[in-house]
Parts: structure tokens; sequence; C-alpha cells
């Protein structure tokens, strides 16, 4: 078993709206779709975030377009007017996203 970062099997793409972030990673190949799904959960992004994600991550599954949606709430500080973060929109999340952490079996990335 090997660890890569996800952003050598998915690229994806992120946005806001107020306080909502959301991201999306689809799979490089069709074969990587089940490993994104099963090691991108909302628990896991949960867990990266930390306190970052005050409210729930829900993930919408895409398989015709080999992604996933995630939509994470209470995640921007209150949002672009709101927030006293540095960067209080949504975009630097889908980067962030991309380096998390997955476990791939020997053979499973080619």
């Amino acid at each position: 078993m090997a660890e890569i970062y996800l952003n050598e099997i998915a690229h994806g793409r992120s946005g806001d709206k107020g306080d909502t972030s959301n991201v999306c990673v689809y799979a490089r190949k069709p074969e990587y779709y089940k490993i994104i799904e099963r090691e991108v959960t909302p628990e896991r992004l949960k867990e990266f975030f930390g306190d970052m994600v005050k409210g729930e991550i829900v993930r919408y599954e895409l398989p015709t377009l080999g992604g996933f949606n995630f939509v994470m709430r209470h995640a921007l500080g209150g949002g672009a007017t709101m927030s006293l973060r540095l960067d209080s929109l949504g975009k630097s999340m889908g980067s962030a996203v991309m380096r998390l952490k997955i476990h791939v079996e020997d053979g499973e990335v080619s």
C-alpha cells in the first residue's frame, strides 16, 4: 500500500456561496473513481479541515462525470463580507483538498 496526494489521480473545481464552499473532485481516469469514492469521504474531509469547517459536509456522487461534489456548510468564516480570514472565498479549498493524502493499493494507480 502506498500513500499519495489526491491530485495525482484527480483534479477539481471549487467555489462558494455565502458561508458554504463546494469542491468538485474528478477522477483523471475512469478507474480512479472507485479509489476516490473509497478514500475521499465527508468524514475524511471533516478531519482534514478540522475546525475550519464548522458545519456538515455532504458528498454528492456524479458517476457519469467521474466525480463527486462536496458541499461544506459554515466553512468560510461567515463568507466574503463577514470573515476575518485572509481568503474568505471557497476557491482555495479545492486546492487544499488536492493535498489530501490517500492510500492506494500496489498497482491501483498507473
